[in-house]
């Protein structure tokens, strides 16, 4: 057993091992493939940079070449007004946005300028010589501090020779101010490799030493990383928050202004594609797998369990037939202690409604006896009427002595319906004539404990699903439950509704003016009673059974204390036709 957990654990390190291979692999394949666009893009990001830097030069270029040959400036070589020459440039400057312009003679004298300064402390004097020498001449250099980059333009006299140079001096931070802190990094280098024109401010002035370090204006030198991946360099610095740490480096030389073009292009997103590239591949793996692990692992722990299985059918046979035959004994007693509780329930139901119909005695035999008075007393008049030959009034009398018969007809079938047992199942009975037949048999209760009675039937029949029998015995259990609770206040009146929510149920509602519930959540509870003990009037069970009845009619049976004081019990009972 233990040779072959160790031969399975060394299968599944072994496939781990290959899994994260494979991972590595599909992650520098898609980090090679992801770097493709990512290059063409700087690229074309470089490109763009760099042609935009050269052709916004290309501009003072032409207004060098051009300004060199202004009538004021040849007047100014012959002897004429330097104030017109002055005016003439400051206004060419102040048009195009140049930073200086310096009108020299041959032997470097300042014949006129748009602003006062050394011209030959702008920039290298190779510039300014080129100049002289007839050509065009175009460098780097600074005017009080600030970054320019200078043009200077030969001017020739009326035979062809150089009479004097135009030195213009552009502005690079103006030139920056349109593509600054945009995408990528980019930054332009002088021949000695230090940065002169970027759109990062923070790398200005900073000395590209190499391959390997960067060095700041204030001597702090930060080292240079470069990787090789896929024919591309990959170069990891820490110079600026606003700088990728791993970023695609480009360059490009520019050949025309002197300068050459580096950019620096974020490769984060480049690593993340790969990296979800080599987790899927991953996913996948370890997916199937596991699939052929766990199928493996269930075929070898199916033949184990068979195998043991098969060994010990032999020995348990005989304790499955025991307890076969144990469990048949056992559902047997189970089956009979259901029927002897649905039976015990039965019986408590019937005890429960007989001893309401005992509490109830007495008031029906005084609604009984008080009929049969006066049918002998209507009866005894007829008779005399009869003899005196006034046949009217006895049919007046007998007439009285039929409603008589036909009110204690009507409290002994609501006696008889609500003492029977009902065994048949839920059908559809009328509401309000339930909470009318129980109002008949409390009545003379309610009469002589001087009960205000608050019943509007509603217009139309409410028809809901239920027992006739069980839901009377509901109904009078929730009525005798407030008279009894209404016993010791100052006002007794029973409020009783009928009303319907917007689910479809109906609902029936009973409100007395009693002191109210004292444990809402345990008036449900069998044996939970708030009368005295051994006062007699129940065992706390009515509730309980009401509880279960109606829901065995698929309602709910609710109580809690009514907001005015006293307490209000609600059931809710399933419409005839939303049932059907």
């Amino acid at each position: 057993m233990r040779r072959s957990f160790d031969l399975r654990a060394g299968l599944v390190v072994l496939f781990l091992a290959a899994v994260a291979g494979l991972g590595a692999v599909v992650w520098r394949t898609g980090y090679v493939q992801a770097l493709q666009p990512l290059s063409q893009a700087g690229a074309s990001d470089l490109t763009v940079a760099a042609d935009r830097l050269v052709t916004q030069l290309s501009r003072y270029r032409e207004f060098a070449v051009l300004m060199s040959d202004h009538p004021a400036l040849w007047a100014r070589r012959a002897g004429g007004s330097r104030e017109a020459a002055d005016a003439a440039l400051i206004e060419a400057t102040d048009r195009t946005g140049t930073a200086a312009a310096f009108f020299l003679s041959p032997e470097g004298r300042v014949l006129a300028a748009s602003r006062p300064g050394d011209p030959r402390a702008l920039t290298d004097p190779a510039v300014i010589m080129r100049a002289g020498q007839g050509a065009l001449g175009a460098g780097l250099g600074t005017l009080e501090g600030e970054r320019v980059f200078v043009f200077a333009a030969p001017h020739f006299g009326a035979a062809g020779a150089v009479a004097g140079a135009l030195v213009v001096a552009v502005d690079l931070a103006a030139l920056e101010r349109e593509w600054r802190g945009s995408l990528p990094t980019v930054y332009f280098t002088d021949p000695d490799g230090r940065v002169f024109v970027t759109n990062r401010s923070e790398l200005l002035y900073w000395r590209q030493d190499g391959a390997s370090s960067f060095v700041a204006p204030d001597g702090r030198r930060f080292a240079l990383g470069a990787d090789a991946v896929g024919g591309l360099t990959i170069r990891r610095q820490q110079m600026s928050p606003y700088i990728p740490a791993e970023a695609l480096y480009l360059t490009d030389a520019l050949p025309v202004i002197g300068l050459t073009g580096h950019a620096l292009i974020d490769v984060t997103e480049a690593k993340r594609l790969a990296g979800l590239q080599a987790a899927v591949a991953v996913a996948l793996c370890l997916f199937f797998g596991a699939l052929l692990f766990l199928a493996t692992e269930r075929r070898r722990t199916l033949a184990l369990a068979n195998q043991r299985l098969e060994d010990r059918v032999a020995e348990r046979t005989r304790a499955l037939s025991e307890t076969n035959a144990a469990l048949r004994r056992e559902v047997a007693e189970r089956e009979e202690a259901e029927r002897r509780l649905t039976r015990a329930q039965a019986e408590l139901v019937q005890a429960g409604k007989l001893s309401a119909l005992g509490q109830m005695s007495a008031g029906i035999s005084h609604e009984l006896n008080q009929p049969l008075m006066a049918i002998r007393s209507y009866a005894e008049n007829g008779a005399a009427f009869l003899d005196r030959g006034r046949p009217e009034a006895a049919a007046e009398n007998l007439g009285r002595i039929s409603q008589m018969a036909g009110r204690m007809g009507r409290i002994i079938q609501n006696l008889r319906a609500f003492a029977r047992q009902e065994a048949a199942p839920a059908t559809e009975v009328g509401l309000a004539g339930i909470v009318d037949a129980t109002l008949d048999l409390v009545e003379p209760r309610i009469r002589s404990e001087g009960v205000a009675v608050d019943w509007v039937p509603p217009n139309a029949p409410v028809t809901v699903i239920g027992g006739e029998v069980r839901l009377g015995q509901v109904v009078l259990n929730l009525i005798t439950n407030a008279l009894d609770a209404m016993a010791e206040s100052p006002e007794r009146r029973l409020r009783i509704r009928i009303d319907g929510d917007d689910h479809g149920h109906a609902l029936l509602t009973v409100q007395d003016t009693g002191p109210g519930i004292a444990e809402p959540e345990r008036i449900f509870d069998p044996f939970y009673s708030t009368k005295a003990v051994g006062s007699g009037e129940g065992m706390g069970l009515g509730l309980s059974i009401s509880y279960g009845m109606i829901q065995s009619f698929g309602g709910k049976l609710r109580g809690a204390n009514a907001a005015g004081g006293g307490a209000i019990f609600t059931v809710e009972l399933d419409r005839a036709r939303e049932a059907a």
